[in-house]
């Protein structure tokens, strides 16, 4: 039986689980980035910091964060909805909460933060498509649409990727490269 992408993400642990969830947020940390840049809200340098500071974590295991401090920083700097009328402050929300969800899966206060990190990415790809649309979409069409179907195979090789991988620092710049290979996010926004 084959397992579903959650399923196989859900056996993650240890530094592979942080990996996966660091490779997600590496492709739609630019997502965030941009509604900064559009919007005044926050340093978007901050969570590029934090996610520079776990991928030093992930090549160098004696690499020291401060994850309560990155915490509280990540925290504050997720925008509130309430407060924006732009669609971009959804995928922005859902990175936001991604990076949360990775510091305290380091902090083994989340042990499923890599299966909220692939979700919410689907989730974001799912809210894009539906946002885009011009007419409602069943949740066929949603399944089979190419960005949806781009997200689940990139998450099935990421998954591939880090069952062969090792903690090194070439596997790490590996997992860093594939993410933004493509050059455009998990949304379809162009990384510039």
């Amino acid at each position: 039986m084959k397992l579903t992408t959650f399923a196989r993400v859900r056996q993650l642990s240890g530094w592979q689980a942080v990996a996966f969830g660091a490779t997600l947020l590496e492709r739609s940390l630019p997502n965030y980035q941009l509604f900064c840049e559009l919007t005044g809200f926050a340093d978007p340098a901050q969570y590029r910091n934090t996610l520079d500071a776990i991928w030093d974590w992930l090549a160098n295991p004696k690499a020291r964060i401060n994850l309560a401090v990155q915490l509280e920083k990540t925290e504050l700097a997720i925008p509130d909805a309430a407060d924006f009328d732009s669609y971009g402050v959804y995928p922005a929300i859902d990175v936001g909460i991604s990076l949360a969800s990775l510091i305290l899966l380091m902090m083994d206060e989340d042990p499923q933060g890599a299966v909220v990190i692939s979700k919410l990415s689907q989730g974001s790809v799912e809210a894009y498509i539906e946002a885009t649309s011009e007419s409602e979409l069943s949740a066929d069409e949603v399944k089979s649409h190419p960005l949806m179907q781009w997200e689940i195979e990139f998450q099935q090789a990421l998954l591939n990727s880090i069952d062969n991988a090792s903690r090194t620092k070439g596997s790490m710049r590996a997992l860093r490269q594939m993410a933004t290979e493509e050059g455009i996010t998990n949304i379809g926004l162009e990384i510039s």
